[in-house]
């Protein structure tokens, strides 16, 4: 059994996927809780909060794999990830304290990433078959 070739739009399709699937979950949460914008607007906030997350990830990556072989990355790079990570944690203390959304309600928009790689996951398998 072969792979089939890497597509170069999956990233693409992946982010895409876990918006369509933050945006369900987001209804699913006031579907739940009809009286409370909290969960629904926590599982937005993290949604924003994983998208941005991902985007800083690509980002060192892209600068990592971009310094070519035998030539070291900048520490710029380094410092660049961990300040973007500080202003997220930032961001997800103001989310919960300040704004006072639903951490659970966080914690599932975070996981639409992991449910939207699944999704692509069941794709290529179904390909392959």
């Amino acid at each position: 059994m072969t792979t089939p070739p890497a597509e170069p739009d999956v990233n693409r399709r992946i982010f895409r996927d876990s918006a369509i699937v933050c945006a369900l979950l987001a209804v699913a949460a006031l579907a739940v809780w009809p009286r409370s914008w909290a969960a629904a607007g926590g599982v937005m906030a993290g949604g924003a909060l994983m998208g941005v997350s991902a985007w800083a990830i690509q980002r060192a990556v892209d600068a990592v794999l971009g310094a070519g072989p035998g030539r070291k990355p900048g520490t710029w790079v380094l410092v660049k990830f961990f300040t973007r990570h500080a202003i997220l944690a930032a961001a997800a203390y103001g989310i919960m304290v300040r704004l006072h959304l639903d951490p659970v309600g966080m914690l599932v928009g975070v996981s639409s990433l992991v449910l939207a790689a699944g999704v692509e996951v069941i794709r290529r398998l179904q390909r392959v078959s």
